[in-house]
């Protein structure tokens, strides 16, 4: 099942895996005006810098994590979080093995 089911409580950080070298992403919503990802990275795993058309909120689940915004370096933990404003450089780079997920409003 790759989306999440209407009325049904799950487990935020059972609900994907740790990969052994490798990041593993789950779309948990996909609509016209946003998504909600839950991401797996394996410690050293990183998203290389980029830019989004739209404000994506970052929120740790498990682990630990670098993110790196318009050259700023921000270290989160748990239950931590950042907004990662539209058409801003930013980099996610696992300190640890850890899981995230982000939400993105497109509209």
């Amino acid at each position: 099942m790759n989306r999440m089911v209407h009325s049904e409580v799950q487990k935020l950080c059972e609900m994907v895996d740790y990969q052994n070298g490798t990041i593993v992403s789950k779309t948990l919503i996909d609509k016209e005006k946003g998504t909600v990802t839950l991401f797996a990275f394996d410690k050293d795993q990183s998203l290389s810098e980029h830019t989004a058309p739209f404000d994506a909120l970052l929120q740790v689940i498990d682990g630990e994590v670098e993110v790196v915004i318009s050259g700023k370096k921000h270290y989160l933990t748990s239950n931590d979080m950042i907004l990662m404003p539209a058409n801003i450089p930013h980099a996610v780079k696992a300190i640890d093995k850890f899981k995230m997920l982000l939400i993105m409003i497109k509209a």
